[in-house]
């Protein structure tokens, strides 16, 4: 009896350990149709994005699980406390931030304009002149969404829930262009024939990942982990892996 006991005491035992050895699971929620940034590859989601997160996870003992989801619908499921961060080529925003805090920029973007190639559209400054009633097409809820509804009215621009589907818009005439991040900008004109990104950009801004305004503990966290991940060259070297110097 003593030995069977024995044996169930270090059974107990050996299970807290494995138990106590597991790692967390850190939850990444994302809109995986935005290459190089995130986007499926074999049934995964893979991208700076992803690996970044990745590397951050490591950093923290934690593993981590990707969650792909409508873009506009990271920041609510992060106040919800349905994942722990949302990192989707995202940018720091007055209107975001009264919603979710964000960690420190890994990466700079850029607002590009896609445009057909015999299209009279040859410049941002175009959109803008007196009289141009020229469509635009964003993907709902990013900052090209935002800034060009600010700009030019609800009424000129035609929201779509992916970059894909706008970019469609402008092949069939829905649009006159479509203003997104230029490495997606890049990807969707390699992947489309008769399409071109013009030279002038819309605007440059920064990413960065958000958290729950009350999680300040995983924020730091982040914080202290993306840094040595810049200052070691890993960041870096991720983006080189998917984006070539110019």
């Amino acid at each position: 009896m003593k030995k069977n006991l024995l044996g169930i005491i270090a059974l107990l035992l050996a299970m807290m350990m494995i138990g106590a050895a597991a790692a967390e699971t850190l939850t990444m929620g994302t809109n995986a149709s935005f290459p190089p940034y995130e986007y499926y590859e074999d049934g995964k989601v893979v991208g700076i994005d992803a690996e970044i997160a990745a590397a951050i996870a490591e950093k923290l003992g934690m593993e981590l699980e990707i969650v792909d989801m409508d873009f506009k619908a990271i920041i609510p499921a992060v106040t919800e406390g349905k994942i722990d961060f949302g990192m989707a080529g995202m940018t720091v925003t007055e209107e975001r931030l009264q919603s979710v805090n964000f960690s420190d920029t890994y990466a700079i973007g850029i607002q590009a304009i896609i445009v057909k190639e015999d299209s009279e559209i040859t410049s941002i400054e175009d959109l803008s002149k007196e009289g141009a009633a020229w469509k635009i097409g964003v993907q709902d809820s990013t900052t090209g969404d935002i800034y060009c509804t600010e700009d030019f009215g609800e009424d000129r621009v035609s929201k779509y829930a992916v970059g894909a589907d706008a970019v469609e818009a402008l092949k069939t005439g829905k649009v006159d262009c479509v203003i997104i991040d230029n490495e997606p900008a890049k990807a969707y004109v390699a992947a489309n024939e008769g399409l071109k990104v013009l030279d002038s950009a819309y605007t440059e801004e920064e990413y960065a990942i958000c958290v729950n305004l009350e999680n300040t503990e995983l924020l730091d966290k982040i914080n202290a982990a993306l840094q040595e991940l810049i200052e070691d060259g890993t960041v870096a070297n991720i983006i080189a892996k998917y984006i070539s110097a110019e």
